[in-house]
This record gives structure tokens, C-alpha cells and sequence, in this order.
């Protein structure tokens, strides 16, 4: 299963930015698809995931800010970042999980899209 993430940029602060991931390949199901990010010398973190019942957990500094829609039927993800502030400079990275139409589960990164936060 494959992941490809768009839509980073360079935005100023106060900003918005629509980041978006679709997968494809083999897919029966996914249960979780998400984003992560990573600034340099930080660890990677979770910004938000929905579970696909509808369940979504966010990053608790982006709260508010970041919304994390998902399109069932076409395997995809969004995240709608708002209000965006320089510390939200990381390079983004999509994931999902599930399963295979051979019934073997996976789990799968994006390739990662680059969020610059400045003025």
C-alpha cells in the first residue's frame, strides 16, 4: 500500500495550509489513517488521526487549529491547519493502517511534505 501526501508549502504566520494523502495499492480496509510530524532534532509526533469510525485525537498544541477530515470511499486524508504558527514548521508525514484484500495487515508512511511556518 502506497501513501502520497501534497499540498506543503510556505505560509505566514496566522495562515492556513490544506495538507492532503491517498493510498492506494491492494486495500480492503484501513482503520487508522493520520498525520505526523517532525522538526529538526525533535522526534516525530502525532498531530491528528481518525479511526474509522469517526474518532479523531489531535496533538494537544494544535488543537483547534488543525482539523482531520477523511474520504472513505476514495482512501484519502486532509488536514486543515489554521492559525498556523512557526512551530508548526515540520516536514508532515501521512499513515495509515489496515488491511489487504490477501488479508494481511499493513501499515504505511507517506513520503512526506515539508510545512515552512514563516514570514
Amino acid at each position: 500500500v502506497q501513501l502520497q501526501a501534497s499540498g506543503g508549502g510556505l505560509v505566514q504566520p496566522g495562515g492556513s495550509l490544506r495538507l492532503s494523502c491517498a493510498a492506494s495499492g491492494s486495500i480492503l480496509s484501513i482503520n487508522v489513517m493520520g498525520w505526523y510530524r517532525q522538526a529538526p532534532g525533535k522526534q516525530r509526533e502525532l498531530v491528528a488521526d481518525i479511526i474509522s469510525g469517526g474518532t479523531t485525537n489531535y496533538l494537544d498544541s494544535v488543537k483547534g487549529r488543525f482539523t482531520i477530515s477523511r474520504d472513505h470511499a476514495k482512501n484519502t486524508v486532509a488536514l486543515e491547519a489554521n492559525s498556523l504558527k512557526p512551530e508548526d514548521t515540520a516536514v508532515y508525514y501521512c499513515y495509515a493502517a489496515g488491511m489487504t484484500t490477501s488479508f494481511i495487515g499493513f501499515s504505511s508512511w507517506g513520503q512526506g511534505t515539508q510545512l515552512t511556518v514563516s514570514s
